[in-house]
């Protein structure tokens, strides 16, 4: 069963399994300020049947930044491990599919900047479903980053070269 119905809830289509709850209904705006989105998300969450194996999607900056976007993600897995026996949480990077204006190679086609040292992990949606089908009948924590790119690499190769600022 598939809660959601973005970019990630989408792919998961293609891999949906009876005995799993896919829980993709999250925040999916590293830049998000409005509480009432995260409220929504904890609601949400915390109604749901506790009697499936619960896959919850969260964020690889759980590791390295502290915004509000990381405090409520790594709130919601302690909600999910608090509350759902049995559970998955996955963690992952910039997915490159989708039509959510919030995701990095979205956000940067609308707003291009010149690239410094940066990197990014980029995931691409075949890598994500093949770790997904790969969720095991107990309780796990998976991190999929992707590949780590560089910027400039990244939009090379997504097919935004033009937006490169020279």
């Amino acid at each position: 069963m598939i809660i959601g119905n973005g970019d990630i809830a989408s792919a998961l289509k293609e891999v949906d399994r009876d005995n799993l709850l896919f829980f993709a209904s999250g925040v999916s705006n590293s830049q998000e300020t409005d509480e009432e989105e995260y409220s929504r998300e904890r609601h949400l969450l915390v109604n749901q049947n506790r009697n499936y194996h619960i896959v919850y999607f969260s964020s690889l900056a759980v590791f390295y930044t502290t915004s509000r976007y990381v405090r409520h993600k790594k709130e919601m897995e302690s909600v999910v491990k608090r509350f759902f026996p049995m559970h998955t949480i996955v963690r992952i990077g910039n997915i490159t599919w989708g039509n959510n204006p919030h995701t990095f190679l979205n956000a940067y086609k609308a707003k291009p900047y010149e690239p410094k040292d940066e990197y990014r992990y980029m995931l691409e949606k075949e890598e994500f479903l093949h770790w997904i089908k790969l969720i095991p009948q107990w309780n796990c924590e998976m991190n999929i980053p992707g590949q780590r790119m560089k910027v400039a690499d990244v939009v090379k190769k997504y097919g935004y070269p033009n937006l490169l600022i020279k």
